[in-house]
């Protein structure tokens, strides 16, 4: 069998189950839907005292034994295709899987229906933020416009509901965008041991309206979405520098021009042409 790779879901390392059912198709577009337990390439489903006339509604790795929907307001259920895997019965049953080698083992139905109905009460994969903050390098948080090319910290704590208790998240894929209609930035917030996200960046040299945002989506969790809008300004006449490196041939040919300028007046204002010698002599 196939579990899902979302082990917020299934647990860590599940162990192989027993399973005596139905199975499901589900619709492969459908994004809301979660794959929790796959069946083996060789099943199918179909009633077992009846002749296969028909080809069955789905067969081998697309059957579903165990399905999870969760919901765009973060609901979720999650449909069993057994009710006997959840029996005592195949709670105390052994075990042995395809690929094992030697004995049997104990069936992980227990640890597995735990950590999924865990899952679909939400004591499990639920993730919340707060205190989200931002500022310049060295300076305490204000609401006040960034100006271009600023070093900028942002900041957020994120955390998980996990067997009924909040600790601290310690995603390593959480992502920040510096939006203005497109992101313009993009950066991985690192976590510390508390649940503090943060990361420092250079504000673009574009001036407008932005977004600092995190929206982290990922299966099993629920979705976490968060949006703090600010403006970046130009910089001031006065923030300029005096003399800017790349202006330096500009500047050249400004002075260059003023010298030819007095050059061509000094010799305009005192230059005197020779007086022809027939003129002298009348």
């Amino acid at each position: 069998d196939s579990f899902t790779s979302a082990s917020v879901i299934v647990g860590e390392s599940p162990k192989p189950v027993l399973f005596q059912g139905v199975g499901m198709a589900a619709d492969l577009d459908n994004p809301l839907v979660i794959d929790i337990l796959r069946a083996s390439s060789t099943a199918y489903s179909h009633a077992a005292n009846q002749d296969i006339l028909e080809y069955p509604l789905a067969i081998g790795s697309n059957l579903l034994l165990v399905a999870g929907m969760q919901a765009r307001n973060n609901a979720r259920i999650v449909i069993f295709g057994s009710h006997l895997m959840l029996s005592d019965k195949f709670y105390n049953a052994d075990v042995k899987a395809q690929s094992a080698v030697g004995g049997v083992q104990a069936a992980g139905n227990r640890d597995f229906t735990s950590n999924v109905i865990d899952w679909a009460l939400r004591r499990n994969g639920d993730l919340r933020f707060s205190n989200v903050k931002h500022n310049k390098v060295g300076e305490a948080p204000s609401d006040a416009a960034y100006r271009i090319t600023d070093e900028v910290e942002y900041s957020i704590v994120i955390e998980e509901m996990r067997n009924g208790n909040w600790e601290a998240f310690q995603g390593s894929d959480v992502q920040l965008e510096f939006v203005r209609i497109d992101p313009f930035i993009r950066a991985y917030l690192k976590p510390n041991s508390e649940g503090v996200f943060k990361v420092g960046f250079k504000v673009p040299d574009v001036y407008g309206v932005y977004q600092f945002k995190v929206d982290y989506d990922r299966i099993g969790f629920t979705h976490l979405y968060s949006t703090t809008q600010v403006s970046v300004r130009p910089f001031h006449h006065t923030e300029y520098e005096r003399f800017i490196p790349s202006a330096y041939p500009y500047y050249a040919s400004a002075f260059s021009m003023l010298g030819g300028l007095f050059v061509f007046s000094f010799v305009f204002l005192y230059h005197r042409d020779a007086v022809p010698e027939s003129k002298k002599t009348e």
